[in-house]
């Protein structure tokens, strides 16, 4: 790598979404980073020329070279078919998840220091008989980790206890051992990616009103609550809970807290992206790298048009190179008492 500057792995997701454009846009960024799109070479020609703008690709084994915005280093991972822009294939479905795995092992063995992902398309990779829950658990799968999802703007962030589950099977999902492995993990990568030396999270109860004193749902008392009270005990963690989701994201209740741990998907994450859209980035904790991607999916409406916003990906960009300069200063950790966010 270039005097020190750290080498990102861009993924562009769904070939017939708008990650291709989004990578584009992101090119044309002054980040001082490296950047590696890991896709198909061709893909992001015909994405540039759909965005009308100028691109330089350079080979990937080329020496190492600061970015020059309008320029994109590329490892060449040839798509099955050429792309229709709103039109997923699913003859591309193992292009799609190639991107992943190189992006994946290479981080692994420090190829790159972070992988920054752009959206897919779930159905069109299950449309092609694999089975595939999405970013998150394939990235816990290759590395053979636990791994929490989590969603972060600048006012806030959001760990999720389950991910891409039916409502209907949520309650089933959440066992004392899971939710005792999801804290950890959470708590364990506040203090070691965000530098909380005593992180302070908000967790929600699974029903309305936290259960009401179990008189709306017994899994407060009979799940959650022990799980906090022994963690509290056992391992000092500062747990508040379990909260009210409707009153949790108050801005009354946000000075308590670094972190929310939301039960489900849809029970927090409207709330973050109705604030923060474009400011929001989704990133894996437990993972032995740094993977951070955008906020929404492959916006097949948009596609080809040009028109997408790369906000969300610029902001994944800039989060992956936060987290990696914080990784490269640690053992320092905030002390009590200092600005958390």
């Amino acid at each position: 790598m270039h005097a020190g500057l750290p080498r990102l792995a861009l993924t562009a997701g769904e070939p017939a979404g708008v990650g291709p454009e989004l990578l584009v846009r992101l090119a044309a960024t002054p980040l001082a980073a490296e950047f590696v799109a890991v896709t198909d070479r061709h893909l992001l020609q015909r994405a540039a020329a759909r965005c009308g703008v100028a691109l330089h690709l350079r080979e990937n084994d080329g020496p190492p070279h600061p970015h020059q915005p309008g320029s994109l280093r590329v490892r060449h991972v040839p798509l099955a078919v050429e792309e229709h822009p709103g039109h997923p294939d699913p003859r591309n479905a193992r292009h799609v998840l190639a991107t992943l795995a190189e992006a994946a092992d290479g981080c692994q063995v420090g190829r790159y220091a972070a992988v920054v992902t752009a959206p897919l398309q779930k159905a069109s990779i299950n449309d092609a008989g694999i089975a595939f829950t999405g970013h998150t658990e394939f990235f816990a799968q290759r590395a053979g980790v636990d791994v929490v999802m989590m969603l972060a703007s600048p006012e806030l962030r959001v760990a999720l206890a389950t991910t891409h589950l039916p409502l209907r099977a949520v309650p089933d999902a959440l066992t004392a051992t899971v939710l005792e492995r999801t804290l950890a993990i959470v708590h364990d990568e506040l203090r070691r990616k965000f530098g909380l030396a005593q992180p302070r999270i908000a967790v929600l109860g699974l029903n309305p009103h936290a259960g009401e004193a179990g008189h709306l749902g017994h899994e407060e008392r009979e799940v959650i609550e022990p799980v906090l009270a022994r963690l509290r005990d056992e391992r000092g963690m500062h747990l508040l809970g379990p909260l009210p989701a409707d009153t949790a994201f108050v801005q009354a209740m946000r000075p308590r807290y670094d972190a929310v741990l939301a039960m489900y998907h849809d029970q927090a994450l409207p709330v973050l992206k109705s604030e923060a859209f474009d400011r929001t980035v989704n990133l894996t904790l437990g993972l032995p790298f740094i993977r951070t991607s955008v906020d929404h999916g492959t916006a097949l409406d948009l596609a080809g048009t040009g028109r997408a916003d790369p906000s969300s990906l610029i902001a994944a960009a800039r989060l992956a190179l936060e987290l990696i300069g914080r990784s490269a200063a640690q053992p320092s950790l905030h002390l009590p008492g200092e600005d958390r966010k």
